[in-house]
């Protein structure tokens, strides 16, 4: 048997260019391959890949594997899964990461089990022990109160990695690498699951993934109204986007698209507006990894506070207002 060597990074693509976890994903096989003295590889699997390998050695990748073939044209877990399984299998990762999206989430505990190896999923750092070459996975445990580190002595080691948890390198184009295609051979007897529709959700202005601020309201918020008013005019003030914790999203106020938890979107932006949130263990995993969390609350002892960098105890109706005003008046001068 092969020995385990190397990082093999698994590649999603959106819209023939790289996904933004899948630079954050290099970036952090980067660092590991450099405390290990190992090659970074990645896989990319498409019906279409054309210049994304390049683009995956320009974000840190060594060797580029392509799997094309028509059948790939749309996620499907039975069809992508014989890629990636034979590619374990023929290049012997010491490590295998993904990103903890849908397909991620989806793709990581197949491949364990196929491995018969260990998985950490959601995982917000990644380190190696210099002694025993094995990764340290941290993840959150307890909806997010505490982290934990969790070593595991079966390889490949596999982990999925919080979106935004990682920083991708800088796009430098003269990055030596290889792109090497791989032959597809996909047993359609095995797929037992058909796409019969694809939806898209029409979605305006900046995604909360990759917005920069996020103004985010909660059940104190009362209604609607105000996430399409006061707390909109906000967030586009500082470039940024509109979310809401459970409630809101539960009681039809707002789109579910816009709920940020642990059962909603994991959001990391410089600057995260907790507004009328009491702070709950839920709602804070998935803003924890935000730069600055500032809250608004009329509650003095609403948990949030513990979070918030900053906070102001008030009504936000009167708050909101007298910030946005402020902050015109700061940039207009």
């Amino acid at each position: 048997m092969a020995e385990n060597k190397g990082i093999l990074v698994y590649g999603e693509l959106t819209e023939g260019k790289l996904a933004a976890i899948t630079t954050e994903l290099l970036g952090c096989g980067r660092k590991l391959a450099g405390e290990l003295n190992e090659e970074l590889s990645c896989l990319l699997v498409s019906d279409s890949i054309g210049e994304a390998g390049k683009e995956a050695i320009a974000f840190g990748a060594d060797k580029v594997y392509t799997a094309e073939d028509p059948s790939l044209k749309q996620y499907q877990v039975e069809s992508y899964l014989q890629v990636i399984d034979r590619l374990v299998k023929d290049t012997a990762p010491r490590i295998v990461l993904f990103g903890q999206t849908a397909a991620g989430r989806d793709l990581a505990p197949h491949i364990a089990f196929k491995a018969e190896t260990c998985l950490s999923t959601d995982c917000l750092d990644l380190s190696i022990d210099p002694e025993t070459k094995l990764l340290l996975q941290t993840r959150p445990v307890y909806g997010g109160n505490a982290q934990a580190t969790f070593v595991s002595e079966l390889l490949p080691q596999i982990a999925t990695i919080r979106s935004k948890a990682m920083s991708p390198l800088e796009q430098d184009d003269s990055r030596p690498g290889e792109v090497i295609p791989t032959k597809v051979e996909i047993d359609t007897s095995a797929i037992k699951v058909k796409v019969v529709e694809t939806v898209k959700e029409e979605i305006s202005g900046i995604k909360l993934e990759d917005a920069p601020a996020i103004v985010c309201g909660g059940r104190g918020i009362g209604s609607a109204e105000p996430f399409n008013t006061s707390l909109k005019e906000l967030a586009e003030l500082l470039h940024g986007a509109v979310g809401a914790s459970r409630p809101p999203a539960d009681n039809g106020w707002v789109s579910e698209a816009m709920h940020i938890g642990l059962t909603g979107k994991i959001v990391a932006p410089d600057i995260y507006f907790a507004v009328a949130i009491s702070g709950a263990s839920q709602h804070i995993a998935g803003c924890s990894g935000a730069k600055h969390i500032i809250a608004i609350n009329k509650d003095p002892e609403a948990n949030i506070f513990k979070e918030a960098e900053l906070g102001v105890v008030g009504k936000y109706e009167e708050v909101i207002p007298a910030l946005t005003g402020k902050l015109k008046e700061l940039l207009s001068s």
